[in-house]
């Protein structure tokens, strides 16, 4: 217990834990809470408690092997986590990754943002008890991981995103499933906005709650919905186009509240874009073509060419044994990830393994608003708050 001045004088404060059981923490954060009655007065974050160690890994694989434990980092983002990776390899490389696999990329990754803003709209609703959302939002979800599978045999952990372009060929008859996706998902988005956007309960829970200036945000280096809900049209698409992300077109959605609600109207609209990204880049993917650089000893080759060139087998043998060198120095890239800026800096000291990895999880970054977003308001308000953040713990502790 400790005392501190309030308008009504001096007053005694209680200390409470708030998780690391909360299931808006995905059960590895604990929240240090200092409370006057149910007020906030001061919110400490305490992370570590799922350490994976994955940059370290990484460190001890070759280059292509590290793109497994990739995806582990942001279990919402797998190809996101994929694609920042390989386009920092790609840049240590020089390689030139052919526009039919980009657009495959662009393709994928927005598919894989829709996924992850479902996941994070059916439990942020079902924090603030709206349960049906949840439910349905799942049931798009499971649609998009089918579209996973038929592409790479896996439904999360894809691994799809290759260094020099993608694991294998589009499968047959992928344009009619994602097409009968991207067609129905609008109307979705239209029945969770019938059911939350004007909803009186839902507003009254997250209209003016955790509120911070962009001013603020931006001191604070966050990124992603948070930011652009401040009115800061920032997003790595747009600002520092990658994968061909230049020939596209699409809106960056803004609002200018800078509360839970915000974040919430802003991740509903950047559902929309995606959509559009999706439609867009099915009009450029063709129906031949390559879907990986050719790059011997570093790309590997085709299966049917091992079946009649020696050379062929030859660098398949050693690509998968010693892996590939590349020339000493380091890179940096950066996606724009459902929650934020995802980068990826990988250094070369001119051997088959990494040197260093380290990923800039947008998580990490931007739980550091919390403790500014959380004083002064309720209790209630903490989960509002940390839901709209959309942290994923292994962006955190990695």
């Amino acid at each position: 217990m400790t005392t501190v001045d309030t308008a009504v004088g001096a007053t005694k404060t209680m200390v409470l834990n708030m998780g690391p059981q909360h299931p808006s923490t995905h059960g590895v954060l604990r929240v240090l809470l200092e409370l006057d009655g149910e007020n906030v007065v001061t919110a400490v974050p305490d992370l570590g408690y799922l350490h994976t160690g994955i940059e370290k890994s990484c460190e001890d694989k070759t280059y292509s092997q590290a793109i497994t434990l990739t995806d582990r980092i942001d279990y919402l983002n797998p190809l996101g986590n994929n694609l920042a990776y390989c386009l920092a390899v790609e840049k240590l490389l020089n390689l030139e990754v052919p526009k039919r696999a980009q657009y495959i990329r662009v393709m994928m990754v927005e598919l894989q943002r829709i996924s992850s803003h479902l996941v994070w709209l059916g439990t942020h609703a079902l924090d603030m008890g709206a349960m049906s959302v949840m439910l349905y939002a799942f049931r798009e979800r499971e649609e998009i991981l089918k579209i996973f599978e038929r592409f790479a045999g896996q439904r999360m952990m894809t691994s799809y995103i290759r260094i020099g372009g993608l694991a294998l060929e589009p499968p047959t008859g992928w344009r009619e499933l994602v097409k009968k996706f991207i067609d129905s998902m609008p109307a979705h988005i239209d029945e969770y906005e019938a059911l939350l956007t004007e909803n009186r309960i839902w507003k009254g829970r997250l209209e003016g709650v955790g509120y911070l200036p962009a001013e603020q945000l931006i001191a604070l280096s966050t990124t992603g919905p948070g930011l652009r809900a401040a009115g800061v049209a920032f997003d790595n698409r747009k600002m520092f186009p990658y994968s061909s992300y230049e020939e596209f077109e699409f809106d960056v959605p803004t609002r200018t509240e800078s509360d839970c609600y915000a974040r919430y109207m802003v991740r509903v609209a950047e559902m929309r874009e995606s959509v559009k990204l999706v439609r867009q880049a099915m009009a450029k993917i063709t129906d031949q073509g390559a879907y990986k650089a050719e790059a011997p000893g570093i790309i590997p080759p085709q299966r049917e060419k091992m079946k009649t060139e020696m050379e062929a087998l030859i660098y398949h043998f050693k690509i998968f044994t010693e892996g590939f060198s590349p020339p000493p120095g380091e890179a940096y890239a950066a996606v724009e990830s459902p929650r934020g800026e995802l980068g990826c800096f990988v250094a070369s000291d001119g051997s088959p393994k990494p040197l260093r990895v380290h990923f800039r999880g947008p998580s990490f970054v931007n739980l550091q608003a919390l403790p500014f977003m959380v004083q002064g308001q309720l209790l209630a308000d903490v989960v509002a708050s940390i839901g709209t953040i959309d942290i994923v713990l292994g962006e955190v502790d990695r």
